[in-house]
């Protein structure tokens, strides 16, 4: 497929509501990463206040924040001075369809703390 030919404000609302919803479930999820955080070093402190063996690594998986990307492309679509823009079918799968090529990393990252999406 060639060029997709959109009205730039049209895109631009896109973007931004897609860039809103990643922002809300990247902070519930940084939320919930960090009440686990800390309930698993206060379980390790426990544990070795009562001579049990001492854990020095807590695995969980800190959330990726990708808000730069979509801020990137609300700046370039707010500078632009075209009222209509060219994408590519890849532009438009992430620009619209909120599938950019790190969503699966980005799911993986905050599935585990997120309450209210699940």
């Amino acid at each position: 497929m060639n060029a997709i030919r959109v009205r730039r404000d049209e895109l631009l609302t896109k973007v931004k509501e897609n860039r809103a919803n990643h922002r809300a479930i990247f902070e519930e999820a940084l939320d919930g990463y960090r009440g686990q955080a800390i309930a698993e070093l206060e379980a390790m402190l426990a544990e070795a206040k009562k001579g049990k063996r001492i854990r020095r690594a807590v695995s969980l998986i800190e959330p990726v924040d990708q808000t730069k990307e979509y801020d990137r492309i609300v700046k370039i679509l707010e500078m632009s001075a075209e009222d209509v823009v060219e994408l590519t079918e890849e532009d438009f799968a992430q620009y619209v369809m909120d599938d950019w090529r790190w969503k699966g990393q980005f799911s993986q990252s905050t599935m585990n703390y997120l309450k209210s999406r699940v």
